[in-house]
């Protein structure tokens, strides 16, 4: 019997490379692609939950708080992994009683050693031996390193003087220097890589791209990228921005596309 891991983030790539490199180590990984989704799911068995933050509907503060409300899973442990890095949230997730906060973009073999350490730390509250559970042999990461870390460029200095302009189709307006996106007037709660998407096509209109394409410029080569998961952002940035949606069109065997007139 190993030690089960979930781990819940609507970002499928990212929950691809952390059961990876989880199971790697010799742990049971599983995934779930929202909050709801998890609490859905017997989650007796899992030893640690690895959760993000920013999700569609319940966030990931909404389902520890829901979690430890729960007598029987109130002691499980939580390591948030979220790009949120501000005092505040660091702060927040610790008082909810989450283990650890892990911000991105993270380097996977920080994650695998701060899984261990929560686990060691848990031990002895949860009644299990993690040393059993782990693969023995597992060599560590930084000796084996992965090809498929998740490790983002750093972001560019900031500066007051430099100010990028709005793009906009219509009602629909994202704003570059906040990072955020309206729909006539009215902000819509984007996941970065929906906003990452949205913005690729407003920037890149009237054309269709290919899978592979769309990893390329939206995901980077670093990462490993299922059509599932392009094909569940596609699915959920159409119903985000509601009558908008329409214009990002699927060209079956071809890819997908932004189109201003449909």
């Amino acid at each position: 019997m190993r030690t089960k891991i979930l781990v819940i983030d609507d970002e499928e790539s990212i929950c691809e490379i952390l059961r990876f490199n989880l199971e790697k180590e010799g742990y049971e990984a599983d995934c779930a692609y929202s909050a709801e989704e998890a609490l859905e799911m017997d989650l007796t068995p899992y030893q640690l939950f690895i959760v993000d933050i920013m999700m569609d509907r319940l966030s990931g503060f909404d389902f520890a708080k829901r979690l430890k409300n729960n007598p029987a899973l109130e002691s499980k442990p939580i390591i948030f992994c979220s790009a949120l890095n501000g005092e505040d949230e660091t702060v927040m997730g610790l008082n909810i009683g989450a283990d650890d906060y892990i911000t991105k973009p993270f380097v996977i073999s920080e994650v695998i050693a701060r899984v261990k350490a929560v686990l060691r730390r848990t031990a002895a509250q949860q009644g299990f031996d993690p040393t059993r559970y782990a693969n023995p042999v597992a060599a560590p990461v930084a000796a084996q390193p992965s090809p498929v870390q998740y490790q983002q460029p750093a972001p560019a200095p900031r500066s007051n003087e430099h100010h990028e302009p709005d793009i906009v189709f219509r009602g629909l307006r994202i704003n570059r220097n906040t990072k955020s996106c309206t729909l006539d007037g009215e902000l819509v709660r984007l996941t970065k890589k929906e906003l990452d998407i949205l913005l690729f096509f407003l920037t890149h209109r009237n054309r269709i791209y290919s899978r592979e394409e769309l990893i390329g410029n939206i995901w980077g080569t670093d990462v490993v990228v299922t059509d599932r998961a392009i094909d569940t952002n596609m699915a959920r940035l159409r119903k985000k921005l509601g009558d908008y949606g329409s214009h990002i069109v699927t060209r079956l065997g071809f890819g997908y596309g932004f189109q201003e007139e449909i």
